[in-house]
């Protein structure tokens, strides 16, 4: 194993670290909280937890108005209103709330949940304004089962849990990144059964959490393995490929598996319970004019067939090249949108992602839309250029695009209204897969080398 390299990596564009999070300047248009100067009782005192409930209601009001950053001198608003008020700033239990209800947040990294908050803070100004430190994370290339596979370094797909970046290879093997250190952890290589294509034993997804890894092949199998342990995978399903087509995209949230099959009429779905790994539900039409282009993975490379993702209110949103579905996992089956993208030149599969409730799309005009899963209803859209061949992700309050190398990124965080801010100063080059959480972003390259923005690092 060798150490990961690092550099400096300032954004161009026109993006700057305002951020609307300062907590003593204002701007037009920015939550101002509660007034300094109502008319108040001078004797009147205020109960603790209600003056806790008020500034976490005024905070995450002003978040979700304006924008995460924003909630930040909302409270500064608050907390200036009198020596009790200001008081309420040290109650841990206030800043709990707030981390989890403004960023989403319920497990803590730091000592304190103040800590926390302010650290979510700094990171998403970092974010905004693109200051973060770029590393090239390497690996042993020789470290592959067959020397003589010339698609073994090839890295297919990527997904990130609070300390691990997973990368998963055509080969089928799962690599580790620490992301404290940057370096490789461990790889993970199921036990493989016939080979029925050249990219049959592909990673096609990927779930990981702080303790367990999940993993799919093209070829339909899935593999379970503990994040901190050595051990080899445990094979969780033995894939099927020609009882079920190829396995194209794998995902998971909570409880909830769900692939997206390729190959046979009806098999789109399938859900599985992630606790019992008993499968739930099969079925769905939505691949079945990808079912020739499903083959056509096991064999060689193609272009993306289709991606399912799961949302924060369970349920999943899925789509090809020609439509998107939205299903309700409460009621499996129950098709909650059917949209036809024909009359739009289709969708490029590559750029659909979701975060929590939201997700982002971009047909083939270039139209870029960030909509809400359960009502449809449409956040904010903007224009991507090119837009052949682009790749998308989406987290909390930003769209990343990248194509041609070139890595751009929106604001999206107040409704209705989008910012681009800057581009990345590395250009990459053919990119295979591209992934963002509130802290990171991941690129593979299809020169085999593994990109990581780190906007926390500072």
């Amino acid at each position: 194993m060798s150490s990961s390299s690092s550099s400096s990596s300032s954004s161009s564009g026109n993006g700057n670290g305002s951020g609307g999070g300062n907590y003593g300047a204002r701007r037009a248009g920015e939550y101002e909280g509660p007034s300094r100067s109502r008319p108040r009782a001078i004797n009147e005192v205020w109960p603790e937890p209600f003056l806790e409930a008020l500034a976490a209601q005024v905070a995450i009001d002003a978040s979700r108005l304006v924008g995460r950053l924003v909630a930040a001198q909302a409270l500064a608003n608050v907390f200036q209103v009198c020596s009790t008020w200001r008081a309420v700033s040290r109650s841990d239990p206030l800043w709990h709330r707030l981390t989890r209800g403004i960023w989403g947040r319920t497990n803590l990294l730091h000592d304190t949940w103040r800590e926390e908050y302010i650290y979510r803070h700094q990171t998403a100004q970092n974010f905004r304004s693109g200051r973060a430190v770029h590393f090239a994370l390497h690996f042993d290339p020789a470290d592959v089962d067959d020397p003589n596979d010339p698609d073994a370094l090839i890295c297919r797909c990527l997904a990130f849990s609070d300390r691990y970046l997973a990368c998963g290879f055509a080969d089928g093997a799962v690599r580790l990144f620490d992301l404290t250190t940057r370096l490789h952890a461990r790889t993970f290589r199921p036990e493989h059964h016939d080979r029925l294509g050249r990219f049959s034993r592909a990673v096609s997804g990927i779930v990981i959490t702080a303790t367990r890894l999940v993993f799919a092949t093209l070829d339909g199998d899935i593999h379970v393995a503990a994040v901190n342990s050595n051990a080899n995978p445990r094979r969780a399903r033995l894939g099927e490929v020609l009882n079920d087509g190829a396995l194209v995209d794998f995902t998971g949230r909570g409880r909830w598996w769900v692939g997206l099959y390729a190959g046979l009429p009806g098999r789109a779905f399938r859900v599985w319970d992630g606790n019992t790994e008993e499968p739930l539900f099969e079925g769905g039409a939505l691949t079945d004019p990808e079912a020739v282009l499903g083959w056509h993975t096991l064999t060689e490379v193609t272009e993306f067939v289709g991606r399912v993702r799961v949302t924060s209110q369970e349920s999943v949103v899925a789509c090809t090249s020609s439509r998107l579905v939205i299903f309700d996992l409460g009621d499996l089956g129950a098709v909650l949108r059917d949209e036809d993208y024909t009359n739009r030149r289709g969708i490029l599969v590559g750029s659909f992602d979701v975060c929590n409730e939201a997700y982002v799309i971009v047909d083939g005009r270039g139209n870029a839309s960030v909509r809400r899963a359960d009502t449809s209803e449409e956040m904010c859209g903007f224009t991507v250029r090119p837009p052949r061949g682009v790749l998308g992700c989406l987290n909390g309050g930003y769209v990343l695009t990248c194509a041609g190398g070139v890595v751009r990124v929106w604001q999206i965080e107040q409704p209705g209204r989008q910012e681009y801010l800057y581009s990345f100063r590395e250009r990459i080059g053919e990119v295979n897969a591209l992934v963002a959480d509130e802290r990171h972003v991941a690129a593979a390259s299809s020169d085999t080398n593994i990109h990581l923005w780190d906007f926390g690092a500072q």
